[in-house]
């Protein structure tokens, strides 16, 4: 590669044109899970209110054995979120890259695993 394209590379690097390794951001993960995944799996509300069918149905699995807020969660794994977001599970519908992208979704998966006690490679 000659100086002048490496240059060129670099520079696009540092001014976000151009990305080698996206650095999660789970601040960023957090409004994408806003968007994409509170309808179904925001924690459960109060007694009088029906909970948000995802949320229900992990209650409803783990009786209390693990939180059913994915967002309380501390054993998800990044492979686990990611086949999960992109095949869709149970009800679930798959999620494609073109309403999640792919940094997207690596920051949702920082935002979702962010408070886990072991970390996960990808």
């Amino acid at each position: 590669m000659t100086n002048t394209k490496a240059l060129v590379i670099a520079v696009a690097m540092s001014l976000g044109v151009v990305s080698g390794a996206h650095a999660a951001d789970a601040a960023h993960g957090h409004v994408v899970f806003g968007v994409w995944c509170t309808g179904c799996h925001e924690p459960l509300p109060g007694a009088s209110y029906a909970p948000p069918a995802g949320t229900y149905v992990l209650e409803q699995h783990y009786h209390g054995r693990l939180p059913s807020a994915l967002e309380q969660r501390t054993d998800l794994t990044p492979a686990q979120i990611r086949t999960t977001v992109r095949n869709g599970r149970n009800m679930m519908p798959q999620t494609r890259k073109t309403e999640i992208s792919d940094s997207d979704l690596d920051d949702l998966i920082a935002y979702l695993t962010q408070h886990n006690t072991i970390k996960h490679d990808k």
